[in-house]
Formats: C-alpha cells, structure tokens, sequence
C-alpha cells in the first residue's frame, strides 16, 4: 500500500493540473470500490472548482468551492493517471502522442474532465482504494481522518512529544511508529529504514528506549520520507506517479527486503535479517540495532 512519500508524490502531479481547475465533467463508472461511493459523487463534482489539493496521512483531500472535500485514498493498486493533450500527454497504446486522450481502461473507475482539457482518471484494479465526499469543516471527524495523528513534518510532532507517547509503552516500537494514531502516514517500509538509520531495534519495547533516542528518530523519521519524496517514492508493485513514472527510492533501501545482505553500516559484520511481526516483515540489522 502506498506510504506517505508516495501519496506525497501522487499529490504534487496532480496539484499542476487540478488546484484552481474547475471540473467540467466527472463520469462514476461503477457503485462502489472498497466501500459504496457517496451519492450522487458524479453530480456533486461536476462544476465544482478544486480551490486545494492537500494530503493528510495517506489521503489526497481535494477540497472544492462547494465546501465539501473529495477524500482519496489509493489502496492496494489505486493509480491517478493524468492525460494533458494541450501539454502534449496523451498517449495511445502503441505509446505514439495524439491530439486526443488515450482510451479508458477496464478499471478506469472514476474520470475528471476539466476545463482546461486536461483528464484525470482514478484507475483500481483490486478496488481496494476509496473516495468520499465530506463537509471541509468536519474533516477531522470524517470516520477515515479521525482520530490520525500529528503529520510528520508539522510542528507537533516534535521531540516531546514522541518522548510522551512512548513512555510506558510495552509494544514494539516498530509497532507503535506504524499506528496512525501516533504520527500520520508512516507504513512499514519507512519505519523499517528509520530505524536503520537511528540504529533501534524494531524489536525493542518502544517504552524501554531512552528519549534521547526516542528523539533523534523525529529528525530520521523526516528525513527518510525527504529523501524517499525526492525519489518518487518507492515502486514495488502496482505504485507509479501520476504521469506514470516509477518511483526510485527502492534503489535506495538499506534494510527493508534486502534479507541475507551484509548490513551497509562501516565497519559492521552484520546481515540484514527478516523478522514478522504483526503480519508484518520487519528488516534489520541486530548487530548494529539495537
């Protein structure tokens, strides 16, 4: 599933094409994906114009001049691909430009025409992915946004603060830094590189670290999502950005999935192991992690 850096990614194509857009025509081509669409999505979109394009945790949040908000969440294998002919994007399937957009797809689900030319299309092969409609006012109590923590590169999530919602924790840290109640957008590819770099252990109770190293993982946890969004973020299965590009950061991974490898640490003899934890794989080195 898409992290942060990815949606983080998703985000900024799309923010050329749709801040300030008005949507001319926005066709639903079927009821529902992971959950039931909201009524009547096609007519409470059309005419609209997307005033801002944000995104909280792992959510797109489009919010229009109706003052509801289009929430987007991508899933397993949700794509937004943009076809710009004015800018010379589209393309047929044999890959040659053409003055009109290429043709919809079997899982083209949801398609945005706007008024300058441009289409976006929502396109989910295993419909895990989801859209809402929601008042922009009462975002923060929408069932999906609730309850999420702070983001982690705002102001509150800050040093203190993680030092506060570690303490006395008897879960593993690397389960404590995946719940989206303590900070917003992290998954388990991140945590697993975060961790690399502030040298803890995933394994070790999130309680019994010490906040001086509690705290040196703010400044690690944002700088690994800012090194993964300046690569595109990571491509491992369905991922790719809204103009279709991969993501590169995966070439950059010094744990996760790189199981039996030598860690890359200087001058540390250690190899990367692979442990489940919650479902989870969890990649480390237990040399240097500690």
């Amino acid at each position: 599933m898409p992290e942060l850096p990815e949606v983080e990614t998703v985000r900024r194509g799309l923010a050329p094409v749709l801040e300030g857009a008005r949507l001319a025509h926005v066709a639903v081509n079927r009821p529902d994906l992971r959950w039931p669409l909201p009524e009547n999505m096609a007519g409470r979109l059309t005419g609209a114009t997307i005033t801002a394009l944000r995104r909280r945790s792992k959510y797109i949040l489009a919010d229009l001049d109706t003052g509801e908000t289009l929430i987007i969440h991508l899933g397993m294998s949700g794509r937004m691909i943009v076809s710009d002919p004015a800018a010379g994007d589209g393309r047929d399937m044999l890959g040659e430009f053409h003055h009109l957009h290429p043709g919809l797809a079997k899982h083209d689900h949801v398609v945005l025409q706007t008024d300058t030319g441009a289409r976006v299309v929502f396109n989910d092969a295993r419909r895990f992915g989801a859209m809402d409609l929601a008042p922009t006012d009462a975002l923060d109590a929408h069932w999906l946004l609730k309850g999420i923590g702070p983001e982690p590169f705002a102001n509150a999530f800050n040093e203190p603060y993680l030092v506060a919602a570690f303490a006395g924790r008897r879960s593993p840290v690397k389960s404590v830094l995946l719940d989206q109640r303590v900070v917003a957008g992290l998954g388990n590819i991140y945590v697993c590189e975060a961790l690399y770099r502030a040298r803890i252990s995933p394994l070790r109770h999130a309680g019994r670290i010490s906040s001086a190293r509690v705290a040196h993982l703010v400044p690690v946890i944002r700088d690994v999502l800012a090194d993964a969004i300046a690569a595109g973020g990571s491509s491992l299965r369905d991922y790719r950005q809204a103009d279709g590009e991969l993501g590169y950061f995966q070439h950059s991974f010094q744990v996760y999935g790189r199981e039996g490898a030598a860690c890359q640490t200087p001058d540390c003899a250690g190899i990367i192991r692979r442990k489940t934890q919650s479902g989870r794989s969890s990649f480390y080195c237990a040399s240097c992690q500690r």
